[in-house]
């Protein structure tokens, strides 16, 4: 057996390592149904995914194909794909959509569908049955762990050299929509019972779930039952095959009263209690639609939760986050969703009505590819070819990043030890990237300088009598974590610093004088 992948600390930072060395999930996830046919995956997916710079996509296993007949597994479909990733020279994140797939329980197979008394719904307060298979049915959560235990094991035998497969995550945007909690017979009983000794310990309450968190107590007790049961399947998995393991979320957001999101899943506000029940998981992962995607990335960077992004637009801003998710939070990964359609000609592409993405708070434009793929592929080049000066350096004084945050956001100050770097961002253009960038000081004069629509003064810091300018300003590439200088500029191309929409890369020699 070699080196499973894990996540380790790297200069205190938690990180992904892959066959024993630091790894960055430069990735895209596909459709939902796309993984389920392995001759749509060779003539639909595969060629799609060339030229985006790309080493990990990120793809459902489905618990309806892998066990159809209750005890019977057939590995056929996540074998063909394994192979597949290895010909085209890609890692996988596996989504194990089992119990749970945003908010219901779609995938699990028929068996389990049509004995609905032995693995019984989630009601809602009317008692309407919702379709979601409640997460207190032990007897689900046993099958589900039973599958996904059986599914690791076999990956272990199959993938346990290799390590094609790099993390799994454990069902997909779980919690209940249209219910604050689950009013079943079983929810009912549960919900007036004191709660548990972990909560009162770790939330230093007393009493029932009401009495302990008022308003969104149903909330708190759905989370406390989704994270338990998921704990439960992620301890069944990684007792057969210990792969880094995390659970994604369909975030809080407006309309925000509880079950207009699914209610119970791992959101901002309920991280405390899912690091309580489910701290077999490495992180919470928000999946970000919404226009505020920085915000969404501090919140779930925040408490010591690695930040990884599974799924996130995919128009052409997506680049501009995708670089200041690495180098603002320390990403473990990036990922936005549908990402085969990049290659297609945009007007190809079927978007969500209107009428679901309002509904959603969806931000209309993050399905718009127009320029994305150029964009992306670039970004994910230039990390992939960073790596030693970004592993260096992140997470430390000598390295800064930012990005255009609102439409009103027109800069920033950037601060090091001698210089202040001015940076001014362009206007938001369609299909164009947001400003974004990062600034690594390498020497007492000495920087570079990667980044896209903004442009670049360095200034002396405030009250010195000095005056700042250039001592060499050259355009280059990394490769290989290596410096190639190209052009040298001089004159007025060296007055100030003009990133223009590709991402491009600067060594900047400074002086005082």
């Amino acid at each position: 057996m070699g080196n499973i992948p894990e996540i380790r600390k790297f200069n205190g930072i938690d990180t992904l390592y892959v066959h024993d060395e630091p790894f960055l999930i430069l990735g895209g996830e596909i459709h939902n149904s796309s993984a389920s046919s392995l001759e749509f995956m060779e003539a639909e997916v595969w060629p799609n995914l060339k030229g985006l710079n790309m080493n990990t996509v990120i793809l459902p296993i489905y618990w309806e194909l892998v066990e159809a007949v209750e005890g019977v597994f057939d590995y056929i479909l996540l074998d063909g794909i394994i192979d597949q990733a290895r010909r085209n020279r890609m890692h996988l994140v596996l989504l194990w959509f089992g119990l749970w797939k945003n908010g219901e329980s779609s995938y699990v197979p028929g068996w389990m569908k049509r004995d609905s008394q032995t693995y019984f719904r989630a009601r809602k307060v009317d008692g309407e049955a919702i379709n979601t298979i409640s997460p207190l049915c032990q007897a689900a959560v046993e099958k589900d762990a039973n599958a996904l235990a059986h599914i690791m094991a076999h990956l272990k035998a199959v993938d346990g050299e290799e390590n094609t497969v790099i993390a799994i995550q454990v069902e997909n945007e779980m919690g209940l929509l249209g219910a604050d909690r689950d009013y079943s017979a079983e929810g009912e009983k549960c919900f007036a019972d004191q709660v548990p000794a972990e909560v009162e310990k770790e939330f230093s309450v007393h009493g029932s779930w009401k009495e302990c968190f008022g308003y969104g107590a149903g909330e708190y007790f759905m989370a406390y039952y989704y994270a338990k049961a998921v704990e439960r399947i992620t301890g069944a998995a990684q007792k057969e095959y210990n792969l880094p393991c995390y659970v994604n979320a369909w975030l809080k957001q407006y309309p925000w009263y509880l079950g207009s999101y699914p209610c119970g899943g791992p959101v901002a506000s309920m991280k405390r209690m899912w690091r309580l029940m489910a701290p077999s998981l490495f992180c919470l992962a928000p999946d970000i639609y919404v226009p505020y995607v920085p915000r969404v990335m501090e919140e779930y960077a925040e408490g010591g939760n690695p930040l990884l992004i599974p799924e996130v637009r995919k128009d052409a801003i997506t680049s501009s986050y995708a670089l200041y998710a690495f180098g603002k939070y320390n990403a473990l990964g990036y990922s936005p969703f549908a990402v085969e359609e990049l290659s297609m000609a945009p007007e190809t592409i079927n978007k969500p009505p209107m009428e679901v993405m309002l509904a959603l708070n969806i931000d209309p434009s993050a399905f718009d590819i127009e320029g994305s793929k150029e964009y992306l592929s670039r970004v994910y080049g230039v990390m992939e070819d960073i790596k030693p000066l970004y592993f260096k350096y992140r997470h430390t004084p000598a390295l800064k990043s930012f990005v255009k945050k609102s439409e009103t956001d027109c800069g920033e100050l950037i601060q090091f030890a001698e210089y202040d770097f001015l940076v001014s961002y362009n206007p938001k253009q369609p299909h164009k990237p947001l400003a974004a960038g990062m600034i690594y000081e390498v020497g007492e004069n000495s920087f570079y300088v990667i980044g896209m629509m903004c442009s670049i003064k360095v200034l002396p810091k405030s009250g010195e009598n000095r005056k700042v300018d250039i001592l060499k300003l050259e355009e280059g590439e990394f490769e290989n974590g290596n410096w190639k200088g190209r052009r040298v500029l001089n004159g007025d191309e060296r007055m100030a610093l003009h990133l223009k929409d590709q991402l491009g890369s600067y060594y900047l020699e400074l002086y005082k004088y």
